[in-house]
This record gives structure tokens, sequence and C-alpha cells, in this order.
């Protein structure tokens, strides 16, 4: 208890320096673009635009209102690979700060997922848009969306300490972890509905997939206007704490020796 405390206030010690980090990446991230943040709106628009004119052939008798259905997934998704992604390097771009000034590690990772978060939360008002011009409706559940959020941002911030981690020692991480994104996205009922897929598979996602679980609550709040069933929900944060223990455990267990490899 008195060590959890320890780590608690070292982080809150630290809030200033990862405000600034999550500022900086923001900015080196439109560093010289004419429209700036507007990106943040637009280049998920033109990804949903773009997956709409493909997929909605296939699903347009299937599913209501395609765009929102498309969006409400992929929101979730690029959130998690930009994240995750950008964690996994967090350590080892940081390398020569780390060898000059003693701080804790994990605040690299913990900025970084940050990051993506605001930049998320700064593309909702694409959704938003994509609503308006599609008259969907806007139900009261969905300003509980920040709850799905949340539940996400615990679990990219374990997977983000777990890669972060891994890639120190083993460079090739980085590769292998790209190829499990592709899978990643394929297994997961973004671009189509569950049910097309064959029982085993159904069943594999349901349970083995774990961004199946954020995805169907953000659908649910958004698309359908209803509160999670409570299998999803409760999993959905089951799976969030144990991912950010496992994650915080497997980088405190290494981190001693990452001044070895960077």
């Amino acid at each position: 208890m008195n060590l959890l405390r320890y780590r608690v206030r070292t982080f809150f010690r630290y809030k200033d320096l990862i405000g600034a980090l999550v500022s900086r990446d923001l900015k080196l991230k439109y560093r010289r673009s004419f429209l700036g943040y507007v990106w943040s709106v637009l280049n998920p628009l033109m990804i949903m635009i773009v997956l709409t004119l493909v997929f909605s052939s296939l699903f347009q008798k299937s599913i209501e209102n395609f765009p929102v259905y498309l969006f409400t997934g992929r929101i979730l998704y690029d959130f998690m690979k930009a994240s995750t992604t950008n964690a996994l390097k967090s350590v080892t771009v940081n390398a020569p700060l780390l060898k000059k000034v003693y701080m804790p590690k994990y605040i690299f990772t913990v900025s970084k997922v940050t990051s993506c978060m605001v930049d998320m939360v700064l593309s909702m008002g694409a959704l938003i848009i994509v609503m308006i011009f599609t008259r969907a409706p806007f139900y009261p559940e969905f300003l509980l969306c920040p709850i799905v959020i949340v539940q996400v941002y615990l679990f990219c911030c374990g997977l983000g300490f777990f890669l972060a981690q891994m890639h120190v020692f083993f460079r090739d991480i980085e590769y292998i972890y790209s190829a499990v994104l592709t899978a990643w996205l394929y297994l997961t009922p973004i671009m189509y509905p569950l049910d097309v897929l064959p029982g085993y598979l159904q069943t594999l996602v349901k349970y083995g997939n774990p961004l199946y679980y954020y995805v169907t609550q953000f659908r649910d709040l958004i698309y359908y206007g209803r509160f999670p069933g409570m299998r999803v929900f409760a999993g959905g944060w089951l799976i969030a704490f144990a991912m950010l223990a496992f994650g915080i455990w497997s980088f405190q267990r290494s981190k001693d020796k990452f001044i070895l490899y960077i």
C-alpha cells in the first residue's frame, strides 16, 4: 500500500511534465500544417468517406446508416492503433534524455497515449458532422461516451507499457505488432456486422478480442441509443484494469535494465 501511494504521488508530481509532453506531441503533429488541428476532424472524415464508398454496397441492406455504424467502430480502433504504436517507441526515442536526466520512464508512454486520446476527442467532431449530415438521431446516451473512452484509455496505457518495454529489448516487436494490428482490424466488427462471421469466429471475437467490448459499448451508446449489456460493460472494465496491471507490472520489472539497451 505504501508503494502504491508513493507511485501515485510520483505520478502527480510529474503531471506538469506530462502536460508539456502532450502539448509538444500535438504541436509537432500539426507543425507547418495550414489547417492545423482541423485535420483531427478532416482526416477521419475523409477515411470514413472512402471506407463507406467501398463497404456500404456490401452491407447497405443489413446495416442502417452505415457511415455512423462504421465511424463508431473506426474511431476507437484508430485511437488504439495510434496510441499503442506511439507508445511502443516512447522509451527508445527518448533515450538521449533518459541518459541525462532522471525521471520516471513511464512518463513518456503515458504522454503518448494521452496525446492520442486528445486527438481522438477532437475527431469526435467528425462523428457529429456525419451524424448531422446523415440525419442520425442524437440519443441522451451519447453523453455517456466518456465512460468508454476511459476504458479504452486504460487498456491502451497498459498495452503501451508492455510494448514499450518489449521494444527496448526486442526491436522486431515493431514489425510483429504492425501485422497484429492488421489482423486485429479485420477481426473486429467495425466494417461489418458480427453475424456475418462463422460461429467459431463469432465466439473468438466475443471472448478473445478486447476491442470488441469497447466498440460494442460505444456503438450501443451512439448508434443504438441504449446502455450496453452488463457482460460487455463489466468485461470492458475488467479487461482495461487487467491490461493496465499487467502493463505496469511488466514495465516496472524491466525498467532498471533499460539503460543497458537504449
